[in-house]
């Protein structure tokens, strides 16, 4: 894969993540400002729930940022596309699918 599609393609994953990111914070925003609205009886725990899914959705959204910005170094090393484990060549088919990829397939099932 060439520098110029690795870029783009790290380029518009970082934009949907970060969309993602916003959207997330927003909505977990939103719910604790209406979990704290005054007269509300409601049962918390249906919002107490919401609200640890949104906080461990942030979490893996940021992960997911900090994965893109190792990438973006390693293009800017000349390393992108070589797993950081073996630096054996990452197929552009699996860069395709996921741009900040670290390791083979391989790799990556004998971690899982």
């Amino acid at each position: 894969m060439n520098d110029d599609e690795a870029r783009t393609l790290l380029r518009d994953e970082r934009r949907r993540v970060e969309e993602l990111l916003d959207a997330t914070l927003q909505s977990a925003q939103d719910a604790r400002d209406a979990a704290n609205d005054e007269g509300d009886f409601t049962d918390p725990a249906p919002g107490l729930n919401n609200e640890q899914v949104d906080d461990a959705i942030v979490v893996s959204l940021r992960d997911r940022l900090e994965a893109i910005a190792r990438a973006e170094q390693r293009l800017d090393d000349g390393t992108y596309g070589r797993s950081v484990r073996s630096g054996e060549p990452i197929p552009d088919e699996r860069l395709r699918a996921d741009p900040a990829a670290e390791l083979t397939v391989q790799e990556a099932q004998a971690s899982g």
